[in-house]
């Protein structure tokens, strides 16, 4: 597919900007820094924080922006009139989409270069909310991120440009996600730069030619709170990927549950695995009540180094085994 447009330079070419989270900051800071000529900027409405949601929070996007005297604009529903109108009205002649909302076609389709989004996945690999961390659950060696043209369906478009990113196997979905969003943010300028450069006119890769079937896809679907449960039963390299792919967050937890059968919600942060045969149930626990503990799975232990009770804060295992007697009796569930 072909995309036209005039001779320009950077600063010529006119600029929206849309997302939401830290990890589009950095993009949208290296397009500022860069000198590229940003117009607008398209955030998420203020959340409500605090008890009873009486503060409202901007977002990080947002917060960035006016810090940089960026025109903001924050619809509540993207295809509402009001905000195509206002949108047109900055001319822009190229969209740039980083964390953000679904958009419908009457935005997406606006800007004669169109709109392009940053993934951070090698697509078609990891379509979805939640590429960083399943790509971690499910133990790949690498990842990276695409810039890719927007289209009907989600994260579908055709690629522009992408790089790729070892995981090493010590790696936890924090760790990616910020190599990712340095990568993303330099990856978004050299897809600027070669819009600028061809006028427009890029040569871009479908990404049916990169899979024979949809079964050769890994998807990465939004995590809620229930997929976040750990099941023990599990590889000791499954739980060990399982927890690292959700940490720091939204992070993975489990419950202890103590003699009397009362049960504690606790997440775990950072762990290792250690591959050792045993005949304990899953989900039992051994330690030394002083500076370790270890939970068995079907095929090894899961050694707990970083932890968090609910409604504490995050403590390693010695805090925790000097503030609670943990017994061999006890078990995770």
């Amino acid at each position: 597919m072909i995309y036209h447009g005039e001779n320009m330079t950077k600063k010529d070419l006119k600029i929206v900007f849309m997302g939401t989270p830290d990890f589009a900051v950095e993009s949208l800071r290296a397009l500022v820094e860069g000198g590229y000529n940003i117009v607008g900027v398209v955030a998420m409405p203020d959340k409500p924080m605090g008890r009873h949601g009486s503060i409202l929070q901007p977002s990080a996007v947002k917060q960035y922006a006016i810090l940089q005297n960026l025109p903001v604009l924050q619809p509540e529903k993207l295809k509402d009139g009001s905000f195509i109108e206002e949108l047109g009205s900055l001319q822009a002649d190229l969209q740039i989409v980083v964390a953000f909302r679904m958009l419908p076609e009457a935005v997406w389709n606006m800007p004669r270069f169109g709109t392009f989004n940053l993934h951070a996945s090698l697509l078609p690999q990891y379509r979805g909310a939640a590429p960083i961390n399943w790509a971690v659950i499910n133990g790949e060696k690498e990842t990276g991120a695409t810039t890719f043209f927007l289209t009907h369906e989600i994260d579908t478009g055709r690629i522009i440009r992408q790089e790729k990113l070892p995981i090493a196997e010590t790696d936890d979905a924090g760790v990616v996600h910020d190599a990712l969003m340095t990568m993303g943010a330099r990856l978004v300028m050299e897809t600027v730069d070669l819009l600028i450069e061809k006028d427009g006119n890029i040569e871009t890769l479908p990404q049916e030619a990169l899979y024979e079937s949809v079964g050769d896809l890994r998807p990465a679907p939004k995590i809620f709170k229930e997929t976040c449960r750990i099941n023990w039963r599990q590889s000791v390299t499954g739980a060990y990927n399982f927890i690292r792919g959700l940490s720091p967050y939204p992070a993975a937890w489990t419950e202890i549950i103590n003699p009397c059968g009362e049960q504690t919600s606790l997440k775990i942060f950072r762990t290792e695995k250690l591959n050792e045969s045993h005949n304990f149930a899953p989900g039992t626990i051994r330690t030394d009540g002083k500076n370790q503990m270890d939970v068995a799975t079907e095929d090894g232990f899961i050694r707990i180094l970083s932890l968090q009770l609910s409604g504490k804060k995050q403590m390693s295992i010695k805090d925790f085994l000097n503030g609670t007697k943990i017994g061999e009796e006890w078990r995770m569930y």
